[in-house]
């Protein structure tokens, strides 16, 4: 016998082994499916039968369903049929019939937290601050936020009555008809300082290219200098609508993402398939740490194809594509099925669920599995760490005092009493506090109740507890004590101390009073740091010219110690 029929007839019977072993290992999963289907069929039927008191039986499946899938991913997820219209509305789109208005419960009462610029509140003067007392002449009380909404949803065209009462004046009543409420994709676009043109894009659901398509096409026609377009705290969406957006700023043809799993006919690669809308103005995307999936897939692909400088806080790092699966009983599941690639071949996904430690914990993609991949022009990027900028911004954070005032909606009460007592402020654009408003503002604050504590005093509590548990705390006190009576002090002018920040958010929310989501925006522009760059940026077309090609510092984004030691994934950003 030859050696070629030798091995021929070994690779048969080699062949055939290998055959044999994945039949039985694919029996033996079946097996196992089975099995603990049948367990846990029959610990719930056990349960049912015999448990002392009565059971919840969808919530019950429900808690198990969701246990045996928490431990793979946080987008891994079961949808019950009771849930779907909500689903919908959160990852599909952001349309229902209403009146335009958000809620927040407060000390057991309903108030209105935010109006709708266009919609039946906003035309009926219905205003922030406002409490809803009754709807349809049923009492809010004990009712959560979530019935509260059911109540004001309902068909467009249908009548719903509304008790309100504001400040200390007497109830009244508004008759609405509820119209179609759709939000925004697009919170806000227009025209900046230098001429330059801004698009707020706050997810990606349906129509979302569309928006920003139309946003981009009314922009052109004020010859912006460029365009700006903000990612921050998008979580992102539907990949395609991704995909779209940045078709509006590259060519045709263009690899943009490519989802990979472990089951092929669910593997593709989406690539541009028109000519761009905008394919040569200068273009900056803004980004932080709350920017994730098909954020992620836009900044990516622009920063790899070298169209985009972005800018800010490195972005979350959800690098996972997830499928809905309809299931019986109008429930469906969501199941993360592939990790995505934009064009340089990198993967964002920051965090690997599918090593956990053995506590359960998930740990972010060890330095020594990062990988360098290249820009279009031979920028290095790294996967395994969401999108780094190209131009980093430091994130301010709030001071203790000023996040205090939010926290305990002081701010938010002061702008109701100044809109009571202000018919009218400038555009919000320019509008501005005076000293006078704002040492109004410290007036109003004296009769109120915002104690908190600042990083220090917490620091030192800890250092005093620590002293009580060596032992030392007699001979240290006086020393503790002194340094906390000097806390104290200094405390007493963080009114001051803040004021710029404080203004700030005060400004935002007066403004909103009167311009509504967009006032927000335009008041709080002469702040905003990652903005001021943006713009710096693209007016320096020198700087805008070097960072794209990769020139000096520009060759390298983000190192993977840097990128790690900045690492910041605190919240789920889906």
């Amino acid at each position: 016998m030859s050696v070629r029929n030798l091995y021929r007839k070994a690779g048969m019977g080699i062949g055939a082994a290998a055959l044999a072993v994945g039949l039985w290992s694919f029996s033996d999963d079946l097996f196992q499916i089975s099995k603990n289907l049948d367990v846990f069929a029959s610990v719930y039927k056990e349960v049912n039968l015999n448990y002392v008191d009565d059971i919840n039986s969808a919530k019950m499946v429900k808690t198990g369903v969701d246990a045996m899938l928490s431990g793979l991913d946080p987008y891994t997820e079961f949808v019950p049929e009771s849930e779907i219209e909500d689903y919908k509305l959160h990852y599909v789109s952001t349309q229902y019939g209403g009146i335009g208005t958000s809620i927040f419960t407060r000390n057991g009462k309903v108030y209105v937290s935010e109006v709708f610029e266009g919609f039946p509140a906003q035309k009926a003067d219905i205003r922030p601050g406002d409490q809803i007392v009754k709807i349809n002449d049923i009492e809010l009380t004990s009712r959560n936020n979530e019935q509260v909404s059911q109540l004001l949803k309902g068909s467009k065209g249908a009548g719903i009555k509304i008790q309100l009462k504001r400040g200390d004046a007497p109830a009244f009543e508004k008759s609405l008809v509820r119209e179609e409420i759709k939000q925004p994709n697009v919170s806000y676009y227009g025209i900046v300082d230098g001429n330059i043109g801004y698009i707020k894009l706050d997810k990606f659901l349906e129509n979302s290219a569309d928006e920003v398509t139309n946003a981009l096409t009314n922009l052109k026609k004020s010859n912006p200098t460029g365009i700006v377009l903000d990612l921050r705290s998008n979580g992102g969406g539907i990949l395609q609508e991704a995909v779209k957006i940045v078709n509006l700023f590259v060519q045709k043809d263009v690899e943009v993402v490519s989802q990979k799993g472990k089951i092929r006919e669910k593997n593709f690669t989406y690539r541009t398939v028109t000519q761009p809308v905008e394919g040569n103005l200068p273009l900056v995307v803004l980004v932080n740490g709350r920017s994730a999936s098909a954020s992620e897939i836009v900044a990516g692909a622009l920063q790899d194809l070298d169209r985009a400088v972005v800018i800010g806080q490195r972005s979350y790092g959800k690098g996972l594509v997830q499928q809905t699966f309809s299931l019986p009983y109008s429930s469906l599941v969501k199941i993360t099925i592939a990790k995505y690639f934009i064009p340089s071949g990198r993967c964002v996904q920051a965090l690997d669920y599918a090593h956990r430690k053995d506590d359960g914990s998930v740990v972010k993609m060890a330095d020594s599995s990062l990988h360098e991949f290249k820009t279009r022009s031979g920028r290095s990027v790294y996967d395994g760490s969401g999108v780094f900028p190209d131009v980093p911004v430091k994130q301010e954070r709030f001071a203790d005092v000023t996040q205090t005032l939010i926290s305990k909606l002081l701010i938010y009460d002061y702008a109701n009493d100044y809109r009571a007592g202000h018919q009218k402020i400038p555009a919000a654009k320019a509008f501005t506090l005076t000293d006078a408003e704002y040492a109004d503002f410290v007036k109003y604050l004296s009769s109120k109740n915002y104690t908190y504590s600042t990083a220090s005093e917490k620091i030192l509590t800890a250092l005093k507890t620590e002293a009580a548990k060596d032992k030392q705390y007699a001979e240290l006190q006086p020393e503790l004590e002194a340094l906390r009576n000097k806390l104290s002090s200094t405390k007493k002018n963080d009114l001051q101390v803040h004021k710029t920040e404080i203004k700030q958010v005060l400004e935002n929310e007066i403004a909103a009073r009167y311009y509504y989501e967009k006032g927000r925006y335009e008041a709080n522009f002469k702040y905003d740091k990652e903005m001021a760059q943006a713009v710096k940026t693209l007016q320096d077309r020198p700087l805008l010219a070097s960072i794209l090609k990769g020139e000096g510092n520009y060759r390298i984004i983000g190192k993977p110690q840097t990128t790690l030691a900045a690492a910041r994934l605190d919240g789920d950003a889906r």
